[in-house]
């Protein structure tokens, strides 16, 4: 390539705090009438006065603390000024020089990715557009929801990177429950930074800027705004790196815009020139007093970090064998990764009830267990868009599916059919096979009556197999199964078919 890419992203999430960033109004307004949950404060009506949040802050420097950033232990907020319909003050209290953390990383596949701050702010009201309609509509419930605003460093240079780097941001946010960020609730919104530049004729020195080198005039940066889904994030950037090489190319002059994704034509939209940081006239917020981060306060919030998806990954490959894949399906979602934690635990008690060794067996259980996590209960999950804390399996009750199968009582079907009941009724495996009646037969006796029966009753294909065709003994496993409803176990089928024929 002629150019080199050059993206950073800003991230706004919002807190699921109790009450909004500045005033006492409730913060969930899922379910309200627009405009009931809004008071003078977060209305901007003259003569109130705003008090932050205290557990805003506290998730603000929790997430610094989580993605490696230093705390800025005087911090301040800022008054961001420009109008627009959903901002009823006319103006959006942020952070501007002293954000509550800054310099810190989030790592994506081994690699670095820099993050210049985190700040605290307050989200805006909700406009909608009737269709057909002359007029449009706002609803002020959303407007001083605490926003987080993550900032990275220009250093991504691909859209499947800027897409994982939003996944893991919004997995982090979930594991710390401070978010919900679901993006298409608007929870959680993206916007990157696009430009492209010659290569050779730039350098990067840290801050957010680029330079140029010997007077070269360096491209405008795109911003697209307000992205609502991951693969979003992932087309748009891939189209505007091709629409500006493209106008480039073709000596079009690109301007400093703002740019939105459409995605029914799948292509950015000019939507208003960009602004600069002056057009927004920064000051100090004259109504709320500097913050003064203690060292105390700093310290329990640190108490409040947990095991993040990165060292969960690293963790459960290295201490129950799970593969890299396995490992990152299962900790996608913390309670998937505790609950599987939780059968781990309970397969490791049954183990060493047993008088075997766990160690020695760990690797072989735990992977039956993966597979079946993934394979099979995360199927009905996803078919039903539920989460695993929505449906009546216990730990306990799964681990016990688990060691059926792993002694061999039960068959992969029946372990599906035993599992489908758990799903939707709840209930313990070993009552549901007894009520089903789907134990596995093991019983060598009773296995070789029924296989001596079969080839007595086949002797073309008994011949066929005398004669080399060794395959035709995947034949008598099919009708072995058949006349035992599906309950032999095929090991032992398998074992006493190859003794009696041969």
């Amino acid at each position: 390539m002629k150019y080199d890419v050059i993206i950073g992203l800003e991230i706004h999430a919002e807190l699921k705090t109790k009450t909004k960033m500045f005033c006492a109004c409730d913060n969930n307004a899922v379910g309200a009438k627009p405009n009931k949950q809004t008071c003078p404060i977060c209305m901007g009506h003259p003569g109130t006065l705003p008090v932050a949040n205290k557990k805003a802050i506290e998730w603000t420097i929790l997430t610094g603390l989580a993605l490696h950033c230093r705390v800025n232990m005087l911090s301040k907020f800022d008054r961001k000024n420009y109008f627009y319909p959903d901002l009823p003050k006319g103006y959006q209290i942020s952070q501007l020089d002293l954000p509550l953390v800054y310099d810190g990383y989030l790592e994506i596949e081994d690699e670095k990715i820099k993050i210049t701050r985190i700040h605290l702010e307050e989200d805006t009201g909700k406009s909608t557009h009737p269709k057909g309609k002359g007029y449009s509509l706002i609803d002020y419930n959303r407007a001083g929801t605490p926003l987080m605003e993550l900032v990275t460093e220009p250093v991504l240079t691909t859209g499947e990177q800027a897409k994982k780097f939003c996944q893991r941001y919004q997995q982090i946010l979930r594991y710390l429950d401070i978010s919900n960020a679901d993006m298409e609730k608007g929870e959680m919104r993206c916007e990157a930074n696009v430009s492209i530049q010659e290569k050779g004729q730039w350098e990067y020195k840290g801050n957010c800027e680029i330079t140029p080198k010997d007077g070269y005039k360096l491209n405008p940066k795109v911003e697209l705004k307000n992205i609502n889904s991951f693969k979003a994030i992932e087309k748009s950037i891939n189209y505007e790196i091709e629409r500006q090489q493209n106008a480039i190319r073709d000596g079009e002059k690109l301007i400093q815009e703002t740019r939105g994704w459409d995605e029914n034509k799948a292509r950015t939209v000019s939507q208003r020139i960009k602004e600069t940081s002056a057009d927004y006239r920064y000051f100090p917020e004259p109504d709320i007093p500097p913050m003064e981060i203690s060292n105390e306060w700093l310290e329990q919030i640190k108490t409040q970090l947990i095991e993040l998806p990165t060292e969960k990954i690293k963790r459960f490959k290295e201490q129950y064998f799970f593969t890299a894949e396995s490992a990152e399906i299962i900790t996608g979602d913390k309670n998937i990764a505790d609950f599987s934690e939780q059968v781990i635990t309970e397969l490791r008690a049954w183990i060493n009830s047993t008088g075997d060794n766990w160690e020695r067996q760990k690797q072989k259980l735990s992977k039956t267990a993966s597979n079946w996590l993934i394979s099979e209960l995360f199927k009905h999950l996803n078919a039903d868009n539920k989460r695993i804390t929505d449906i009546n399996i216990t730990p306990e009750n799964f681990a016990e599916l688990i060691t059926l199968i792993y002694q061999g009582k039960i068959n992969s079907s029946a372990g599906q059919k035993i599992l489908k009941i758990m799903y939707d009724q709840g209930g313990d495996p070993s009552h549901i096979l007894d009520e089903l009646g789907l134990g596995q037969i093991n019983d060598k006796d009773e296995l070789e009556n029924v296989i001596k029966e079969i080839i007595k009753n086949n002797p073309s294909q008994v011949e066929e197999y005398k004669n080399g065709k060794e395959n035709v003994i995947q034949y008598f496993v099919g009708q072995t199964m058949s006349s035992t409803k599906g309950k032999a176990n095929p090991q032992v089928v398998m074992e006493l078919l190859k003794k009696l024929l041969n």
